[in-house]
């Protein structure tokens, strides 16, 4: 790694760049202390005293008409409320470009110039203050505005260059090239621009590829990803170039980087990987019931790393893509929805298998959920000790709603209809004998039935 070369101060720019300021500073003081300076300062407050009073009685109004705006889609909605909570500087640019027009043609020029420039300043501000809505980090949105609304107010008062010169004298070198504060404070802000726009154009593509009805959900997802990645791949490269970076240099760091994957980054690799094939294969996808080991639930969504499955108690299981490729997954939802499920149970010897098989087979078919066009069939599948064993099987088409409480419904319909016809469940007894004193023994033995 080459060593860092800090450059000297430019001690003759600092010099000539707080001279500047000192030299600025004092003709702004006379001209603000001119007569006709003071006039448009008292045009300005005069302004912004009706923008204030205009906002106060226009914003109650705007805001009972925008609630009820039910129809419209929520990025319209949230522009909307921005509006409102922007009435007030929208009233001000309105009225102060209106008095500098008017301003400029009664009178001399020299007379409405810090109109002018207010106009500029709060036109700018505001336009300002919209653009960085699109950004959803509030630590970016708070540097990009208030670094945009600084340049903007240096281009307008004529300071751009001065301020560039002297950012640009606190520099360092790193190998070949040079970084400088005014460098920096560019990137930073042209990443974040950069950035701010790929998030939306990715959203506003993810909106229009989710609409697509056409498109499987597993490749809706597939085409989201690959379309963020090269949406922001594409950003970084660009707001680096812009800044002016030598790209050439990130070869020798991606070499670094796929070393390090070889070494310490498999099993990231090994997901990412496992969730681009099970995307390609569509072997899962959003919505599908899954069963792995223990855990039973739907899919939420396929991240890059790990697969979110969301079971019936609300607990949220983040199942990395690399065991869903290697293990063993049901997916009760994979061609089609139709799940059977089977119950077991039994009854007395003294009752007709006959009867019992068509009185299960009725009892199942009364239940919600259960397929009667896939009618239950029930079976012996055995002697018992205590009972005739059977099996009842039946289809539902609705795992999403759950399998634990199908099979109460479909035991409790047998009850009900075991108990209207007077089929008995049998179970174990067994008998306990409480030995006493020898010559008391017969006297003490006594049958329980558990």
């Amino acid at each position: 790694m080459e060593p860092v070369t800090p450059i000297p101060l430019d001690g003759d720019l600092i010099r000539q760049g707080l001279d500047f300021l000192l030299a600025e500073g004092g003709a702004l003081w006379r001209e603000v202390t001119r007569k006709w300076t003071l006039y448009q300062l008292l045009i300005a407050m005069g302004v912004f005293a009706v923008a204030w009073l205009g906002a106060l009685a226009l914003s109650p109004l705007y805001g009972n008409w925008l609630r009820s705006r039910d129809n419209w889609p929520k990025w319209r909605l949230r522009l909307g409320l921005v509006v409102q909570r922007r009435m007030r500087m929208i009233l001000f640019v309105l009225l102060i470009w209106c008095v500098y027009l008017v301003m400029k043609e009664v009178t001399w020029g020299s007379r409405s110039v810090l109109l002018r420039i207010l106009a500029n300043l709060s036109a700018a501000w505001l336009f300002i203050a919209f653009a960085t809505r699109m950004f959803l980090s509030p630590a970016m949105a708070f540097l990009v505005r208030y670094g945009a609304w600084t340049w903007a107010t240096l281009s307008i008062l004529g300071w751009h260059d001065e301020a560039r010169a002297f950012l640009d004298s606190f520099a360092f070198t790193l190998g070949d090239t040079r970084f400088s504060l005014w460098l920096l404070l560019k990137a930073v802000v042209v990443m974040a621009t950069l950035m701010a726009l790929a998030r939306l154009a990715s959203g506003a593509s993810a909106a229009s590829i989710q609409r697509n009805k056409d498109i499987s959900p597993s490749m809706q997802v597939l085409a989201v990803k690959v379309l963020q990645v090269a949406l922001f791949g594409a950003a970084f490269f660009l707001g680096l170039k812009s800044v002016g970076v030598d790209l050439t240099g990130l070869a020798v760091l991606s070499g670094a980087i796929g070393v390090g994957l070889g070494f310490g980054l498999q099993k990231v690799v090994s997901n990412l990987v496992s969730g681009i094939i099970i995307l390609l294969d569509k072997s899962i996808k959003p919505g599908d019931v899954i069963s792995l080991g223990d855990t039973f639930g739907w899919i939420e969504a396929l991240g890059a790393r790990y697969v979110s499955v969301v079971t019936r108690d609300g607990r949220e299981y983040l199942i990395p893509n690399e065991d869903l490729i290697t293990g063993q997954v049901v997916n009760w939802s994979h061609s089609n929805d139709f799940v059977r499920l089977d119950i077991h149970f039994g009854t007395s010897y003294h009752d007709d298998p006959h009867k019992v098989r068509k009185i299960a087979i009725e009892a199942a078919k009364g239940v919600d959920r259960v397929l009667t066009f896939k009618p239950p069939v029930c079976h012996i599948v055995g002697f018992g000790d205590s009972s005739v064993d059977y099996i009842l099987r039946f289809w539902i088409t609705d795992p999403t709603g759950g399998l634990t409480n199908i099979r109460g419904n479909v035991f409790l319909a047998l009850w009900d209809a075991f108990q209207e016809n007077g089929i008995s469940i049998p179970f174990p007894q067994r008998e306990v004998r409480l030995l006493g004193d020898s010559q008391n023994s017969d006297n003490s033995m006594q049958s329980v039935v558990d």
